[in-house]
């Protein structure tokens, strides 16, 4: 049955800040240098993979996770830059303190990405539309970056605002324009529907948010599980969930591309150590004890496969998580095919009832 809004309910006022070009544009503000030339956070080579681009970048069809290679066919003149995640951080923590004079209710995606619910905001402002601005002229004058919001009744609803003007704009879906724009949007610009799901749902003859609010509950729970529910209520601009200072990660990932490909046991063996290390030392950071390890392996002609194991309570040691990937990477050999990505992601840190897109810190080294 479709849910209805309550005449009753007092309306949300939510913000979706998303910094532009966020880690690109650290490096353009601090080596004025780059200023207005195309930017690549990533590393050169035939094994890079980018970060982020910059906007004199992105004219080029430059784009995150996109090959260096590829990027730099594409803009011969772009200009590589080493990730600096410490100053990303130290810059996140600035924008996170400016949150917090406005409301409590932050719930971080990223270090340049969150949800705030302004509702009931510290400064009893009203109108939403003008605490994102001050925001925004906030972040300006502290750090002397850009950046975009989106402002409407839901999360799902403010995501899908804050792209609609950026750079270093803002947007407002109201609750009576919500159900039009979803119905009006390509599904594959639906924040949470991968290229993969997107391909599905167009083998099915759903292109657009008024195909897909045209199935019903049950036919979308045939096809996609026990997401088929999020499917049908975001196709009415219906999400309720909330935002949560609290919200626990859903996994923890590390990856590395290597410079050639592997084809030997020991070698991929060797490999595992620092990706174990670097996600077991952020999980204890955070206070995360997850009983789950996911193994991804990315073939040089980039197949990729995952396989994972999941134990009766949390591992307790560096030492487990390598035996549990061991004993899942070693039948994989041997290969015909090297190896040119490795990753470990751990999860099942709790109860998780996940409604809508998870939440995923990713790290590549």
């Amino acid at each position: 049955m479709e849910q209805k809004p309550d005449p009753e309910e007092r309306v949300r006022r939510i913000i979706h800040v998303d910094m532009d070009a966020f880690y690109a544009s650290v490096e353009q503000r601090d080596n004025p240098e780059l200023r207005g030339k195309p930017v690549a956070v990533g590393f050169p080579g035939p094994r890079g993979v980018l970060t982020t681009a910059s906007y004199e970048a992105r004219v080029f069809g430059v784009r995150s996770a996109m090959p260096s290679v590829t990027a730099a066919r594409q803009c011969p003149g772009l200009i590589f830059v080493k990730p600096r995640f410490d100053a990303y951080r130290a810059v996140s923590a600035q924008i996170h303190a400016i949150f917090e004079e406005y409301t409590d209710l932050i719930e971080p995606l990223s270090l340049d990405e969150a949800y705030l619910d302004v509702t009931d905001n510290k400064q009893r402002i009203p109108i939403a539309t003008e605490v994102a601005t001050l925001i925004r002229a906030r972040i300006k004058d502290v750090t002397g970056l850009n950046a975009s919001a989106g402002i409407s009744y839901c999360k799902f609803l403010a995501k899908m605002a804050s792209d609609l003007n950026k750079p270093n704009g803002q947007a407002v879906i109201t609750p009576k324009n919500g159900p039009a724009f979803v119905e009006g949007l390509a599904v594959k610009k639906f924040h949470g529907i991968g290229p993969a799901t997107s391909e599905k749902m167009k083998q099915l003859g759903i292109l657009t948010g008024a195909d897909l609010k045209a199935k019903s509950l049950a036919y979308l729970q045939e096809h996609f599980g026990k997401s088929g529910a999020w499917y049908y209520n975001i196709s009415r601009g219906i999400d309720d969930r909330p935002v949560r200072p609290d919200r626990v990660r859903k996994s923890v990932g590390a990856e590395d591309t290597f410079m050639t490909d592997i084809f030997d046991l020991d070698a991929a063996r060797s490999e595992i150590s620092p990706l174990v290390d670097k996600v077991w030392r952020h999980c204890e950071a955070k206070d995360l004890h997850g009983r789950s390890v996911i193994l991804k392996v990315k073939y040089a002609d980039f197949q990729i496969i995952t396989r994972s194991r999941t134990a009766a309570a949390p591992f307790g040691s560096t030492g487990e998580i390598v035996a549990t990937v061991h004993a899942l990477l070693d039948p994989l050999f041997p290969t015909a095919k090297g190896i040119r990505l490795l990753g470990i992601t751990m999860s099942s840190f709790g109860d998780e009832t996940a409604s809508g897109p998870t939440d995923q810190l990713q790290f590549e080294l």
